[in-house]
């Protein structure tokens, strides 16, 4: 039965939670196994500590029986990305630059909202070094690898996540996301990431990476991406840059579906180059939207790639993260991470305006872009998976991450909501997704329109072939 457990989204599980055909003791048990059986291939968890975990979940088991159950999601086994603080683990960042013991007691807001909801921990999840790339491989936590091919990059810099959901080590997890770093992952390992708007989920302490970063989830189904959003969304005092709650239930409307709605479909925005399989998915997505009978037209949102300026205020935010390490902590680190923070370091005042600058340019056009459109369409990559322990692919002319992720960082730099969900696979079978992006704190529609084409297309069914080699 545990390969049935392992494979159960969050909703299935609190179900049988509460029919009793199943307890939270059961359920936590099969994914500490999954963990056991599948992680040496892919170093999804950089720490699993059963017993905590465990004691948690009796915990979750009791109050099932006393019908005195906590919130949304008691019982149900989150994987936690390690740069969210947790008060029992430390939480490093993927760095040896980080004293353990200073990060202890703490609780980030996503992790307290969570815990208010009865969640059960199943361990921190790898990153990149600071969270600062997009596959992740970090000098203390080394490569995460694909689910699907573990000669391949999971990608980053929520891969440890995204690899753990993939293989049912976790139904649903924490991820972070500056220029990607959830839709990457959720691409390249088959899943649902959704980058919300800014500020809809609040985060402290607050990122290095200052306004381009976000927190959400990342889960196997879109319903379940909307359950954990009614979770993480809740008030937190500590997020200076946090939005007024408005109590959304972004499971209300999940079911309305797409009719009517005015969806934009740009399979290269005019200027990215994509492989032929993804436009070819891409285009079939888009066809699969007609068919439940929104209004779809291939239109390019017009704005030049922002790559400059997005490099501007990502490395100078890699640069802030690192402001107060001497020498002897960065000889510790990744030696690529300290070569571009240290040229943003030099970049002047002037440069950082210029980049806002355009940065503000872009929320304009894109703010006029959504009073036509309820929606942008677009490949969540241009590219499938490439070799691990990797930062580009080979022979690819660019030595930086961010040249391969075209679609996703401009919707940091505005702040967008962006869901990215599975709609095929290459001739290597590996995973292609399709990205959604919505006006700003329209999430509710982003994830509704997600809900209606998986339905429409399921690819649910299909997990790595790894999955069940236990």
């Amino acid at each position: 039965m545990s390969n049935e457990i392992v494979a159960m989204t969050a909703m299935e599980l609190l179900s049988r939670y509460r029919d009793g055909s199943l307890s939270p003791v059961e359920a936590t048990e099969a994914m500490l196994g999954q963990i056991r059986s599948l992680d040496p291939a892919v170093n999804a968890y950089c720490l699993v500590d059963e017993e905590t975990t465990l004691e948690i979940a009796r915990a979750s088991e009791q109050r099932y029986r006393n019908r005195a159950t906590l919130g949304g999601l008691d019982g149900v086994p989150v994987a936690v990305k390690d740069v969210f603080l947790t008060p029992m683990w430390p939480t490093l960042k993927g760095s040896r630059t980080i004293d353990p013991a200073s990060t202890l007691g703490k609780r980030a807001p996503c992790v307290a909202a969570l815990e208010r909801h009865g969640y059960v921990p199943l361990g921190k999840t790898t990153t990149p070094e600071f969270g600062w790339k997009g596959v992740t491989d970090s000098p203390l936590c080394g490569p995460t690898n694909n689910p699907w091919n573990p000669e391949k990059t999971a990608g980053g810099s929520s891969g440890g996540t995204g690899a753990a959901v993939a293989l049912g080590m976790g139904p649903i997890g924490l991820g972070t996301d500056a220029g990607g770093s959830i839709r990457i992952p959720a691409a390249f390992c088959g899943i649902v990431g959704h980058k919300p708007s800014f500020g809809e989920v609040p985060h402290w302490p607050a990122s290095p990476f200052g306004t381009l970063a976000h927190a959400g989830p990342m889960t196997w189904t879109v319903e379940d991406c909307a359950l954990l959003m009614n979770v993480i969304t809740e008030a937190d005092h500590r997020d200076a840059n946090a939005v007024p709650r408005r109590g959304i239930d972004y499971l209300a409307t999940l079911r309305d579906g797409v009719a009517g709605m005015k969806i934009a479909f740009s399979p290269n925005l005019g200027h990215v180059e994509v492989t032929r399989e993804v436009e070819t998915s891409l285009r079939e997505a888009a066809q699969v939207f007609r068919s439940l009978g929104a209004s779809v037209v291939e239109v390019d949102p017009s704005f030049s790639d922002p790559l400059g300026s997005f490099g501007h205020l990502f490395y100078g935010g890699a640069a802030n993260a690192m402001r107060d390490l001497g020498a002897r902590k960065r000889e510790l680190m990744d030696p690529q991470l300290v070569s571009v923070a240290e040229k943003a370091a030099r970049l002047s005042m002037l440069d950082y305006l210029a980049a806002m600058n355009e940065r503000a340019a872009l929320c304009e056009r894109m703010a006029s872009f959504h009073q036509k459109y309820d929606l942008l369409l677009t490949p969540t990559l241009p590219i499938t998976a490439f070799k691990t322990n990797r930062e580009v692919p080979e022979d690819w002319p660019s030595t930086r991450w961010p040249t391969w992720t075209p679609f996703t960082y401009p919707f940091n730099m505005t702040g967008q909501p962006a869901l990215s969900v599975p709609c095929g696979f290459c001739s290597e079978g590996l995973p292609i997704g399709l990205q959604l992006v919505g006006a700003k704190f329209d999430d509710a529609r982003v994830l509704q329109a997600g809900y209606a084409y998986q339905c429409a297309a399921p690819l649910t069914a299909q997990r790595p072939p790894m999955f069940t080699q236990r």
